[in-house]
């Protein structure tokens, strides 16, 4: 069986990326749902649809286990999946997301005031404020939503990033830990860390070493995991300029295959 990997479009290939890094002996099978890209804006029922129809697919092609890359996946649709969709349909599968494990390392920062720079849909979710107070219930956290990063991160916009990201560390405002709450916003990790003197939560650094713990930690899970080393990657839309969006967001060439669900 495989690892697989979901996301609302391209930005999750930079968690699969890196879990391809972090364990790259495993099987690995990567879907964006590039054909209804961006889920920010959709109503709670519309994503879970979306989640349930990509979870079908990944599991139906041989995925053991389901990281959920999208912020906005996770925080509207996992607990649901977890509770409703596996007991029904893949009792002996798992499906796990990106919040929680993010929430857990805000926690062993012991950060009291924690920023978190979010998309619209994850900032209004109230996602990251609930799972952060469950794991440090005496942090303050500050949620600021950043619509500008994503566009400049898929539109070659990253010259003019800079004035951008000094806007919105100025309206976080004085903080102990920043959160990247959101897969693109990995990408400029490295520029916000130039800026400031505090921790700086990366998903893509986090969220493969929560997979390595959780597969040490259930063995009923990894031992039925492949080891072949393969890597598969999957979109429901393929339009132009996509193959080029991919590589920047993989760091590599990769080839993307356009399925049905």
């Amino acid at each position: 069986m495989r690892i697989g990997v979901f996301d609302s479009g391209l930005g999750g290939l930079s968690i699969a990326r890196s879990i391809a890094h972090r364990l790259p002996e495993y099987d690995l099978m990567y879907l964006g749902d590039t054909k209804h890209v961006p889920y920010g804006g959709r109503s709670q029922e519309a994503i879970h649809g979306f989640v349930a129809e990509a979870l079908t697919y990944l599991f139906e092609n041989n995925c053991g286990l389901v990281v959920l890359a999208c912020n906005t996946a996770s925080a509207e649709a996992l607990r649901r999946s977890q509770q409703e969709y596996l007991p029904r349909h893949y009792p002996d599968r798992n499906v796990l997301g990106v919040v929680i494990p993010t929430a857990e390392a805000v926690a062993a920062t012991g950060a009291r005031r924690v920023g978190v720079l979010a998309t619209r849909s994850t900032t209004a979710s109230g996602a990251y404020e609930r799972e952060v107070k469950r794991q440090a219930p005496d942090a303050e956290v500050r949620v600021l939503a950043a619509p500008l990063l994503v566009p400049l991160v898929e539109n070659d916009g990253l010259k003019y990033v800079d004035p951008v990201l000094d806007d919105y560390l100025a309206q976080l405002g004085t903080v102990d830990c920043i959160v990247l709450g959101c897969t693109h916003y990995d990408l400029l990790k490295d520029r916000i860390r130039a800026k400031v003197d505090i921790p700086v939560i990366a998903q893509d650094e986090v969220v493969p070493e929560k997979l390595a713990d959780y597969l040490c930690r259930h063995p009923e899970h990894d031992e039925r995991l492949g080891r072949s080393g393969e890597r598969i990657y999957r979109v429901t839309d393929l339009g132009p300029g996509y193959q080029a969006l991919a590589r920047t967001f993989a760091g590599e060439d990769l080839h993307l295959d356009k399925v049905d669900l």
